[in-house]
């Protein structure tokens, strides 16, 4: 492999750069002589980061390590990779802050649901490690063995919920065997809705799964039973399933963000709709996200408008931060037109590597950034790195995702239209769908250098995604080869405007009230209603509450809405109180009102003195109608009273 030591120092100008042959072997007491220095340490090699942690132990600065041989250095355009090796370097340097961790504990209580002697066999093969219940689906031709280790029962399993060390499920057609079974089980009498409770669960009944993006929930294993190596390996994991484990708390939720609902009208949604696991659900005016559950994909806080939901490995900002550093590296160390190739570590890895040691390697202006889930990387994500000077942006996917991958579909989509129509041109944001490191290079060949960002942004941010959004927007906007004010976005867009008719609009307010955000205004001193563009993140709440069905969304993006004050969408002259001088309505609406009701109702008849307090404010209301000595059922006449049993009785009587 060899090092362009000279842009690599170009690319990180603030660090010490060192390079050795040897580093793990007869070099090592350089190793050494560095660890022992204060400041952050990044070694740039992962082959051997269990010998270099093991020398050293616990380091107070800590030890980062990044890969810079498979994904730069073994290339055909190896020579010319210095600026990437340099970005590499710079975006390893960026902390990452801690995340909090969720404490899942197993005892070892497992079901195994089969069909056959399979299943029979799996638990055998556990019955040492685990407390083990087999169920089988089609016991007619099953020999019982000759010792019950471990319970065998039959049932069906019509519902499953829960999680590791935790779930719960519904069994139909359960029961018991009897003793004197011979050469088939023989069971008692069945019955439904019985319930069993668990920790693990291990499927091999070859039916549907029971768990929506069942890869995806913990302690749910699930293999072909015609494949005995799918059954020994899932075996095998369910065998060390006992204990304490601890996993990321994935999504840090504040729920006085949420924009789901108010007053029982639901808004914002994108969250319930994406969630592959089921993990989110409905709580009132907000939604609860199950972090016992959740997998970490990342798409509730990609596509969450106000923040509400935030993802934590690592967050929005951190990311942003280490595509800065990559892309302002690459261009200081000499690099031009760079691609991002956004990764995870399952799959994307061992492709790059594939294609490192079996192909041509990565081009040489190809940064990979690797990331737990490639559905965690939202809009304000791809408009900051073209921002910072991206010429393209790849994800890699599996040829066959294990979850959804919509949220991450519906952010290129708004990538790809912001950028059109600011003028750049190409297909600049897209998905490379392969498990081939072949088909990755060719997806890689030639995409070119993207005109206008010649001298990109350098702006550091922090903050929630709405801010990183707004910001890299105004930068790109700025750099655009054909700027313009609005550009229309598909439906679902997070940012936009509201459309009123304001005809129909009686100024009620009640959309204000709804609005999450504030970007529905009123005005305590006249009937007015507003709107802040640069707040409204299209949750629909207002669409949803406004009682004239006048509001309808827009979405779109609009330059100037950053700068710009609250638009005044509709005003109208107070109702003053005929009495007193008090505004406390609308005009036109208290008009209207007096109109239908004068003349056309008993209490309020033309003419009378009673229709003045439909003009008049709460408080004169009641004093004019105690002067007046209103009553307001005086000319009603009486109600004949109810019919009761005993009046029907009674009429039967006389009748006979």
């Amino acid at each position: 492999m060899r090092l362009d030591t000279a842009a690599i120092r170009r690319g990180c100008p603030n660090c010490e750069i060192r390079s050795f042959r040897h580093l793990c072997g007869a070099e090592l007491d350089h190793f050494r002589n560095a660890a022992k220095a204060d400041g952050p340490l990044t070694v740039a090699c992962t082959q051997q980061a269990a010998q270099f942690t093991h020398e050293i132990g616990e380091r107070p600065g800590g030890i980062t390590f990044v890969n810079i041989r498979e994904t730069a250095g073994w290339s055909r355009d190896g020579a010319n990779a210095g600026a990437k090796m340099a970005a590499l370097l710079a975006a390893a340097a960026i902390p990452a802050p801690d995340f909090p961790l969720v404490t899942l504990s197993s005892d070892g209580i497992i079901l195994i649901n089969g069909r056959d002697e399979a299943a029979i066999e799996a638990g055998r093969l556990l019955a040492d490690h685990l407390d083990v219940t087999v169920m089988l689906m089609q016991p007619a031709d099953v020999t019982p063995p000759a010792a019950a280790v471990f319970p065998i029962v039959k049932g069906k399993i019509r519902n499953a919920r829960g999680h590791f060390g935790a779930f719960e499920l519904t069994i139909d057609d359960y029961a018991q065997p009897r003793p004197s079974s011979r050469d088939r089980f023989v069971f008692e009498a069945p019955r439904n809705g019985a319930t069993s409770r668990c920790d693990l669960v291990l499927d091999l009944s070859g039916e549907p799964p029971l768990f929506p993006a069942h890869d995806l929930r913990d302690g749910y294993l699930r293999a072909d039973p015609r494949d005995p190596a799918a059954v020994l390996r899932a075996v095998l994991a369910a065998r060390d399933l006992v204990g304490n484990f601890d996993k990321p708390r994935y999504v840090d939720f504040t729920p006085s963000l949420c924009a789901h609902s108010r007053s029982k009208l639901t808004g914002c949604h994108r969250c319930l709709d994406l969630c592959p696991t089921g993990a989110i659900t409905p709580d009132g005016d907000h939604v609860a996200v199950n972090a016992d559950v959740c997998a970490g994909c990342g798409q509730c806080a990609a596509a969450c408008p106000t923040g509400a939901a935030s993802y934590a490995l690592p967050p929005a900002d951190t990311q942003l931060q280490m595509l800065r550093a990559m892309l302002l590296a690459y261009r200081e160390a000499g690099g031009t037109h760079p691609v991002l190739l956004l990764h995870d570590g399952a799959h994307g890895t061992p492709l790059i590597d594939a294609l490192a040691r079996h192909g041509d390697g990565l081009p040489a202006n190809v940064l990979p950034l690797a990331v737990n889930e490639l559905t965690q990387v939202g809009l304000e994500a791809v408009i900051g790195a073209f921002a910072y000077g991206a010429a393209a942006v790849r994800f890699l996917l599996r040829a066959k995702p294990r979850h959804g991958v919509t949220g991450l579909l519906q952010t290129i989509v708004m990538a790809e239209t912001i950028l059109a129509g600011l003028g750049f041109e190409g297909r600049r944001v897209a998905t490379i769908e392969t498990d081939d490191p072949d088909t990755l290079a060719d997806h890689l060949t030639g995409i070119g250098p993207l005109a206008g960002l010649e001298n990109p942004a350098t702006f550091r941010t922090v903050g929630k995604r709405g801010d990183l959004l707004r910001f890299g927007l105004s930068e790109l906007h700025r750099l655009a080869p054909r700027p313009v004010d609005v550009i229309a976005l598909p439906e679902g867009a997070p940012i936009g405007a509201i459309t009123v008719d304001t005809g129909g609009c009686t100024l009620c307010l009640s959309c204000v009230s709804a609005c999450p955000t504030g970007a529905l205004r009123a005005d305590p001193e006249r009937p007015v209603l507003k709107f802040v563009e640069d707040a409204c993140v299209q949750c629909g709440l207002c669409q949803s509450t406004c009682p004239e069905k006048v509001i309808t969304l827009t979405p779109q993006i609009d330059f100037r809405a950053r700068r710009a004050q609250a638009q005044v969408i509709k005003e109208e002259e107070p109702a003053l109180c005929v009495r007193c001088g008090t505004p406390f309505g609308v005009k036109s609406t208290i008009d209207r009102i007096a109109t239908k009701l004068e003349g056309h109702h008993w209490m309020y008849p033309t003419g009378d003195r009673r229709t003045e307090a439909l003009r008049m404010c709460a408080d004169c209301r009641v004093i004019v109608m105690s002067e007046q000595q209103f009553d307001p059922i005086q000319d009603v006449p009486e109600r004949a009273p109810p019919r009761t049993t005993d009046d029907y009785l009674r009429q039967r009587e006389n009748k006979d």
